[in-house]
């Protein structure tokens, strides 16, 4: 027997769900998950710090940064300044040794991934350097340079370049054959094949090699300036602790975390804006 459906339920059925509520049932999944657990972190230590202690609550430390960001970027002398000029700093080192570390790494990489017998000749040197402690590269640099920034950027390049040629490398040995074969068969320049053949399709393992190494880079810098002193995040850390400051060392905590996130995101959405640009 044939059943007619009813004409009000076929319009509620076809009717376009309310675009509003949508967007604001997807903004709350999005929001919601991270700002509970952002939420319960301060809850758990309201209450490991509600007996008192060496760690300042969370009351403490969210006046003290009141008193810390009414003003950032006072300057005061060389060993006397914001946390605004400290980050930025920071971020002025990680920048250099970056790019540095960038323009050499990935060109180094793209060779390596091309040339099998360059690939034999530099992979040993690089299983060999790679697992050393960053750290232990900032003497040397101290060594050779004579100052405390340059041997910091130096610190930040090295650190930096591995995940770079190694990610870019990968990339490359990765492309089908077949692309390499059809522009063998076209007698294209290796400048076209690098640019119109393998840089896109080496685009994605050059952005992840991007995306660890600053993360490295940021995590490295603060280490370094401890030991180098100067302005800088890792110096005013270490200034504070002389100063028994802990609710200080907790802001620049969060400050670190925060900065290293908002550079890591940063490099997530260049991503995929340029993977979705070059398909």
């Amino acid at each position: 027997m044939e059943t007619h459906a009813n004409p009000a339920t076929q319009a509620a059925a076809a009717a376009p769900a309310n675009p509003f509520g949508e967007m604001l049932s997807n903004a709350m999944r999005a929001v919601l998950p991270p700002v509970l657990g952002v939420l319960l972190l301060v809850g758990i230590w309201y209450v490991a710090t509600l007996k008192g202690g060496s760690i300042p609550g969370p009351v403490v430390v969210w006046q003290a940064a009141a008193e810390l960001f009414a003003d950032p970027f006072y300057n005061n002398g060389p060993n006397d300044q914001g946390i605004g000029w400290n980050v930025l700093a920071s971020l002025e080192r990680v920048g250099l040794g970056f790019g540095l570390a960038a323009l050499v790494g990935i060109p180094l990489g793209f060779m390596l991934g091309r040339f099998a017998f360059l690939s034999a000749m530099i992979n040993p040197i690089i299983s060999l350097l790679r697992p050393v402690s960053p750290l232990a590269w900032l003497p040397i640099g101290l060594l050779v340079f004579q100052k405390a920034d340059p041997a910091a950027t130096w610190t930040i390049f090295i650190c930096s370049i591995w995940p770079m040629i190694m990610n870019t490398a990968q990339g490359v040995q990765r492309v089908p054959q077949d692309y390499l074969n059809v522009a063998r068969v076209l007698d294209l320049s290796e400048w076209k094949v690098v640019t119109k053949i393998l840089f896109p399709a080496v685009l994605p393992y050059m952005l992840t090699g991007i995306r660890l190494s600053i993360g490295t880079a940021w995590l490295v810098i603060v280490a370094a300036e401890m030991l180098t002193g100067g302005v800088g995040i890792g110096f005013w850390v270490w200034d504070e602790w002389n100063n028994l400051k802990v609710e200080h060392i907790i802001i620049a905590i969060f400050i670190i975390g925060i900065v290293g996130l908002i550079l890591e995101q940063a490099l997530i959405l260049l991503a995929k804006k340029l993977t979705k640009e070059s398909s």
